[in-house]
């Protein structure tokens, strides 16, 4: 049994100081790091192992990359003064559909990192003002600044690598093989 929080459940505020927002950023760029660190060494049953019908590890690190089309797209939507960001699919179809358990564990690694490296770029390339422009975020019916957004970017990304930790540890296969 799971120690998270459901994800959906969780409660956000969003009063992360804007001037932090390089901070934020450089949790962001760690992410595709971390992710290849948790899954090294991992024999394929056990990356592909569906505890309780529930995602595997290799479609927890999938869902990582299904969701950067939709955090790249709320950037805009901050930049474009959008009223409401755009929202998720929150049945998340993308990551059920995707077969992440029938493709190379390295293929979803590597196209996490560059789609985390778009974003990025795009993220630098912001003036430190845009950090502080405001959307309501649409399921959590309540305005977010850019700046909580990657705060909220980087908790999603916390909470599906501590779940592969913990998919990991149930499989025996931690500490990681070096």
């Amino acid at each position: 049994m799971s120690e998270l929080a459901v994800w959906f459940e969780r409660k956000f505020q969003f009063d992360f100081p804007v001037e932090l927002h390089p901070n934020l950023r450089g949790r962001l760029r760690g992410a595709p790091a971390r992710l290849e660190e948790l899954t090294r060494g991992i024999a394929r049953e056990h990356l592909v192992h569906q505890p309780e019908g529930k995602w595997s590890i290799q479609e927890n690190a999938g869902h990582l990359l299904d969701l950067e089309p939709l955090w790249l797209v709320r950037v805009d939507d901050f930049l474009k003064g959008a009223e409401v960001l755009t929202a998720a699919e929150l049945s998340n179809r993308k990551t059920h559909e995707a077969g992440h358990n029938n493709r190379a564990l390295h293929e979803i690694l590597l196209a996490f990192r560059r789609a985390r490296q778009t974003l990025l770029e795009r993220l630098d390339a912001l003036q430190p003002g845009d950090f502080a422009r405001v959307s309501k975020h649409p399921r959590l019916n309540q305005p977010m600044r850019l700046v909580d957004h990657l705060s909220f970017i980087a908790e999603h990304d916390d909470h599906h690598l501590a779940r592969i930790w913990e998919l990991r540890r149930a499989a025996g296969a931690w500490p990681p093989r070096m």
